[in-house]
């Protein structure tokens, strides 16, 4: 601590000096001090600073150590009030930065990093050694750097920021390589290094001049070992680059400098790290071919100045699922107006990656056309010309869309893409293609020599560049994932191709967990109610153990009711700005697959201090209503409280008890008035114009001991589901509005927009089809109509309509009420809405209840809570990890789906045409909750008479018309052909077309008895 006289007229020394083993942190607040009192600190003549009254700092000096202030920038910054803001940047430089090596005697340093043995068995460097790999080895050869082959490397901090300005991944990959002990990775500080930092000189590139300071860095290291080389065992450093005017430069300097290729080919013991390296420009040119299939990209330049003028449009490329000749390109315009341009045909998406973003340009609207109708899958190279042309159909001017050509790319999103290896037929070839488990990303070419090892595995494999002149981007082997099939290997597929976070908790995120025995402190009672006498009890699915919400109904003495919705209070124990609340903020939602959960926050929080279980007290946050008996609301309150519920029940148990006469206790009383409220508030939402709609979910029964699926059924929802639907949509509402009232800018809500009419195209088409009118003017209209559709003879078609007309809607998405003028749920006909009641596993509900603790006085705010901006970029990542979970969980129920029918042989059961496509039939089986296509055009047998209607839609085949919700009888059966790519096969049985049609199997393969895991 330095005490300072700040006398006009006086010199004093400092009599105090504390030794700082972190000089920056006694600078900041030092100068700080100084700058204020407008003062400069120099030497006096014991060693310790003094200070004086001047504008002007050259050197701070602590006996043997020398800090420099090399430089000071001032400029102001205009705020988003509207003020301005001074800010001054200093740059230090010292000479106490340690080197990190163990044999090091001359930096005083408290601990090392990199090891005095630093072995790795080299053809090219036989001595001990450490690599310093430059910004574009980082970049481009990361998958190489995270081997544990490849340890004792030196990061400089000019290479670290570089790998930070230009790609946050790859930055944020480095840095976990950073934090594993075992790997030796050192960060070594050269840009405040006196030794180390060097100036751009005048006409340099910013690039030209971070190669030398690399270059700088690396001779100074080399030179600082060389003075402990009697210890070192011959010590040296060797410069990685695949720049060969960086190489050379180095090699002039004298420095031990090879390519990365180089270094990695002559590690002796690893010759499979060789397959993981990204191809470098002379192996793409290798690869390619002569002959030219693509347009040349445009230059950025070009790029942007079409985007300012309008010629060109930028969005996001989306592959499509069926057709891989066929994309759209979504761009954003002004507020909530969007555009599709649709693209078609391999010279038009001209070498664009699902998710890139893109430049197109729109073809005159002669070329306009329609999407199309064909399933088409890349299996094979073939004629892409012919196919191309079969694509184009006949289409009526008003189903033809905006249509036009990528002619640059922006912005490519690759990441490491999950697979299988297709081996090549040629003998002792090292040059594969790899087929991406998603089939809207390309085939990649890649190279490797343990073909016959990864055949049959999954493995992930990175793109690293598509060059014009080939027909597949090219690519490195990555890492091997197990045995395709597998379960655990095709769960692990399933959650790195939807960017799942899955990964163990991190010590330092478990850190902010409560300690052990943990209790409920007398200090926490005096903040909150007690609600603990009341009859409180939890409604939920089977087997749950993270329990959100819990419920209460009770007469008052007024003759009205007093109703509870208690919600886990999960703010209590996740504090803003920790390592806990980043990573759940990251993670954004709980994942359910089948048999399996994927956290938000740990298991000691998930299914237990914040689950809601019965007999135990628990933190809540209550929303409490005073209701008369026509479900009027008369009184709103919210309070933090303390529960003990009397019950967790599940939703059968709890529609038996409303159900039995015979019981008359407390819990039962309660259930039956929340059941009777209940009804009258959904009765009441389907009048304002609330939509209920139809999808079919499936629940599947595991063997005991295999975790196989062995029986699968379609889920019954009860009274009981719809009660606890009601009171947690009436919270919901509840909570949106008053955090709205309080913070008008910066409010979480959440909202769902009214579809276009164009959505409801395929739902009108399809109603039309059974003489059915839908009105789609509103969300009532819609609601009446469906309501009132019915088909004699055809009970089903009620539910069918319902199921086609959940297709049609918008996404529901998360949004900061400050960044939008819209808050409407179409859904649910509410003019204001919100989550609050799943903070265990929604991320968004954690920042409502932070919010609403703040409008009741229950909790203090902080500054990313009112930053209007940061609210609607954490809704973003909420909203892409919300879309990513509901994907996993559709493949988890689809992996399962294929694990069930693959001991049960061919089934045949009855089912209902969805859809009708230009060469195929998209069947609903309602008993399994299951959809499949009957194509009608075969590789191995000669195809029907097929004729396609748009306007119906219709397909004839031969002499029969298939139309949408027809009946149909179909054979099932999984397709294990493609391990990679299983698939539910269905053939047609009736009705019966000679040629088309397959007979019915005589007898279902039995299945094996197994044990039920109930």
């Amino acid at each position: 601590m330095l005490n300072c006289s700040d006398t006009p007229d006086s010199k004093r020394e400092a009599t105090e000096l504390f030794l700082f083993s972190r000089v920056p942190v006694f600078l900041k607040t030092f100068g700080k001090f100084c700058r204020a009192k407008e003062l400069v600190y120099t030497w006096g003549a014991e060693g310790l600073p003094s200070v004086g009254r001047r504008k002007h700092l050259n050197f701070i000096c602590f006996r043997s150590l020398i800090v420099i202030m090399l430089k000071s920038k001032t400029f102001v910054k205009k705020t988003r009030s509207g003020g301005v803001m001074k800010v001054v940047r200093e740059h230090y430089l010292r000479d106490d930065i340690w080197c990190g090596s163990e044999v090091c005697t001359e930096c005083k340093q408290e601990s090392t990093v990199l090891q005095k043995d630093a072995c790795m068995e080299s053809s090219l460097c036989s001595y001990p050694h450490y690599l310093v790999p430059d910004t574009n080895v980082v970049l481009h050869q990361i998958d190489i750097l995270e081997d544990p082959v490849i340890c004792n490397v030196i990061i400089l901090q000019t290479v670290l920021q570089e790998v930070r300005h230009r790609s946050a991944p790859v930055y944020k990959r480095l840095k976990d390589i950073i934090h594993e002990k075992e790997k030796h990775f050192y960060t070594f500080t050269n840009e405040h290094h006196r030794d180390t930092f060097i100036e751009r000189e005048p006409g340099e590139s910013a690039n030209d001049r971070n190669d030398r300071a690399i270059r700088v860095a690396v001779k100074w290291y080399s030179q600082h070992l060389k003075t402990f080389e009697s210890d070192t065992d011959g010590l040296k450093v060797v410069l990685l680059t695949n720049d060969q005017g960086n190489k050379q430069k180095a090699q002039d300097n004298g420095l031990l400098v090879y390519k990365c290729e180089e270094y990695v080919k002559s590690l002796i013991a690893n010759p499979e790290l060789v397959d993981r390296l990204a191809l470098s420009s002379d192996d793409k040119s290798e690869i390619t071919s002569s002959k030219v299939l693509f347009p040349e990209h445009f230059p950025l330049s070009r790029i942007q100045t079409g985007i300012k003028s309008g010629s060109f449009l930028q969005g996001t490329f989306r592959a499509s699922r069926d057709n891989y000749l066929e994309a759209t390109v979504f761009v954003q315009g002004e507020g909530e107006d969007s555009t599709e341009v649709l693209i078609q045909g391999l010279q038009n998406l001209n070498r664009a990656v699902h998710q890139d973003v893109v430049a197109v340009q729109l073809l005159p609207r002669s070329e306009w056309v329609a999407p199309s109708s064909v399933v088409l899958q890349d299996e094979e190279e073939g004629n892409v010309s012919f196919m191309e042309e079969d694509l184009r159909t006949a289409a009526a001017e008003a189903a033809r869309k905006p249509t036009g050509k990528v002619v640059g790319v922006i912005k490519r999103n690759w990441r490491p893409f999950c697979g299988m290896l297709n081996v090549s037929q040629i003998k002792e070839s090292t040059r594969h293609l790899f087929t991406p488990a998603d089939r809207r990303i390309p085939r990649i070419r890649i190279e490797t020599r343990q073909a016959s090892t990864l055949a049959g595995q999954r493995i992930m494999v990175a793109i690293d560049g598509w060059p014009k002149d080939s027909r597949y981007p090219n690519g490195h082997f990555v890492r091997s994932l197990g045995g395709a099939g597998e379960k655990e290997t095709e769960e692990e597929v399933l959650l790195l191709e939807h960017d799942v976070p899955h990964q163990a908790f991190s010590q330092a995120v478990l850190s902010f967990l409560p300690k052990m025995p943990w209790a409920i402190t007398p200090e926490d009672m005096m903040k909150r109610e007690d609600l603990r006498p009341l009859t409180v009890c939890s409604v939920d699915p089977p087997g749950c153990t993270d329990i959100d919400d819990a419920l209460h109904c009770r007469e008052l003495e007024n003759g009205n009711l007093e109703v509870g919705v208690h919600i886990a209070d999960v703010s209590h124990f996740i504090r803003p700005g920790n390592a806990l609340d980043k990573e759940a903020a990251n993670r954004g939602t709980t994942v359910y697959l089948c048999g399996k959960r994927i956290d938000m926050v740990p298991e000691l929080l998930s299914s237990n201090l914040c689950s809601l279980r019965s007999n135990v007290d628990r933190l809540a946050f209550s929303c409490i209503w005073e209701i008369n008996h026509k479900a009027e609301i008369l009184k709103t309150r919210f309070t933090k409280s303390v529960i003990n519920s009397k019950a967790s029940l599940t939703y059968a148990e709890a529609q038996m008890r409303i159900d039995d006469t015979n019981k008359n206790d407390d819990i039962t009383k309660s259930l039956r008035g929340l059941n009777k409220l209940a009804k009258i508030l959904k009765r009441q939402r389907i009048e304002k114009g609330a939509l209920t709609l139809s999808s079919l979910e499936v629940r599947f029964h595991m063997d005991s001991e295999t975790h196989d699926p062995i029986d699968l059924q379609t889920k019954e929802l009860m009274e009981t589901n719809s009660m606890v639907e009601e009171f947690m949509l009436l919270a919901n509402i509840s909570v949106a509005q008053k955090i709205y009232d309080e913070f008008p800018e910066c409010a979480l809500l959440r909202k769902h927009p009214a579809p276009p009419p164009s959505n409801y195209d395929i739902l009108i088409k399809a109603a039309k089809s059974k003489e059915v009118e839908v009105h789609t003017d509103s969300a009532k209209a819609l609601a009446d109509s469906l309501d009132a559709a019915k088909v004699d003879g055809f009970p089903y078609f009620n539910t069918l309509l319902r199921i086609l007309a959940t297709r049609c809607m918008m996404q529901a998405v998360y949004f900061c009420s400050g960044m939008d003028s819209d808050f409407h749920h179409y859904g649910l006909a509410s003019p204001i809405y919100t989550h609050f009641t799943s903070p265990i596993r929604r991320y968004a509900d954690i920042i409502v209840h932070r919010l609403l603790a703040v409008a009741i006085g229950a909790d203090t705010t902080y500054p990313d809570l009112m930053d209007k901006h940061k609210q609607s970029a954490l809704c973003n990542n909420l909203n892409y990890r919300h879309k990513m979970s509901q994907y996993a969980q559709r493949a988890s129920v689809a992996f399962h789906t294929q694990l069930f029918f693959k001991s049960r042989g061919i089934l045949n059961e009855e089912g209902f045409i969805l859809f009708v496509r230009k060469n195929a039939i998209i069947v609903l089986i309602p008993k399994f909750g299951l959809e499949g296509t009957v194509f009608f055009d075969s590789k191995d047998k000669v195809s029907p008479n097929i004729v396609f209607e748009e306007e119906g839609p219709t397909l004839s085949v031969e002499q029969h018309k298939f139309h949408i919700f027809d009946k149909v009888k179909v054979t099932i059966s999984l397709d294990d052909s493609n391990i990679q790519h299983q698939k539910i096969r269905m053939a047609l049985i009736e009705p019966v077309i000679p040629g088309v049609s397959v007979p019915a199997p005589d007898t279902e393969t039995p299945a094996k008895k197994q044990k039920l895991d109930r």
